[in-house]
């Protein structure tokens, strides 16, 4: 069935994924929805350094919006801050150091983070593939550690400080490449088999869409939402898939297409009259499985991958500093 669900993502993703399928659906775009001023609210992007990350960070700036860059390396997000309060003239641009993939550095900046400041909006944009199996200092998957753990632990820190707000949100930015993948809870840190870094990332992407929904169930005060940005050619896409780039690198979407769903999701008022713990892909709610992929989990899965993040995030939370 592998090489069913390959297939037709890969015709999928050539009609719908590259350039061509941005300025089609675009058409249908209405202009007014990002046409905001959100001075006063408060946003934080993770990896917003680069890519997606820094092309949302930059539109939420030019929007009047409170911007916490999470990035971890800090010349690179020096650099990136420095360019979007130089091109938006908005101030209010902050950066904070923290590496995604050490749980005990998330949970000690959310603790801090939330006595000195509100939030608004959470945008979960790091992420990392690794084609090779790698551990983190904490003996954890790097893959699994940035993608869903890093990811769970961010979110869950800051749930309190985002309940306060009205018109809070939580926007995951997850991939089109998780529609092959069916959830795996027995394997979550790639032990089991041959290693393949590819498929890994999209496992940690379907990962996201199920915790995605069941904080929807979960916090009814928040609308949470998961999105595809398309096949946009950034720094990670470079790095990580050279021949897949190679090859599309010429119909591949913009980092600013590849972005604008995010901004739509985090801006517009039209995204939380839709409901909450949906898949987006271009401004539209889009189904989270192929026909006949067999990707569907059974509920205790879904339940089980809650339960052993919580438990594994709990862990480290005990050992944190402060």
């Amino acid at each position: 069935m592998s090489w069913y669900r390959n297939a037709v993502w890969f015709v999928k993703g050539l009609r719908e994924y590259t350039r061509s399928g941005y300025e089609s659906a675009s058409r249908h775009f209405n202009p007014a929805d990002v046409e905001v001023n959100v001075a006063g609210r408060s946003f934080l992007v993770t990896g917003a350094n680069s890519g997606i990350g820094k092309a949302t960070a930059k539109e939420i700036a030019r929007r009047g919006g409170t911007v916490h860059l999470v990035c971890r390396n800090k010349e690179r997000a020096e650099v990136a801050r420095g360019e979007i309060v130089t091109e938006t003239g908005n101030q209010n641009i902050f950066l904070h150091v923290v590496d995604i993939s050490n749980p005990k550095e998330i949970w000690k900046f959310a603790e801090k983070f939330k006595n000195e400041h509100k939030l608004n909006v959470l945008i979960n944009n790091a992420g990392c593939m690794v084609n090779n199996r790698e551990l983190t200092e904490d003996g954890l998957e790097k893959n699994f550690a940035t993608n869903t753990l890093g990811t769970y632990i961010l979110t869950t820190a800051l749930l309190p400080l985002l309940e306060k707000e009205a018109d809070a949100r939580v926007i995951t930015v997850s991939s089109g490449g998780m529609l092959v993948q069916k959830l795996n809870v027995s394997d979550l840190q790639s032990g089991n088999g041959t290693f393949d870094g590819t498929m890994v990332y999209a496992q940690n992407k379907r990962q996201q869409v199920v915790l995605t929904e069941q904080w929807a169930k979960a916090h009814r005060n928040i609308h949470f939402s998961v999105m595809h940005p398309g096949w946009a050619d950034t720094p990670a896409v470079r790095s990580s898939m050279p021949d897949f780039y190679q090859k599309m690198k010429n119909t591949l979407r913009t980092e600013a297409q590849g972005a604008d769903t995010v901004v739509w999701l985090a801006v517009s008022s039209e995204a939380i009259k839709l409901p909450s713990g949906l898949f987006f892909q271009d401004r539209q709610p889009v189904p989270t499985h192929l026909p006949l992929a067999s990707t569907h989990s059974p509920p205790e899965d879904e339940e089980k991958l809650m339960e052993v993040l919580e438990e594994l995030s709990q862990k480290f939370k005990s050992t944190s500093p402060g």
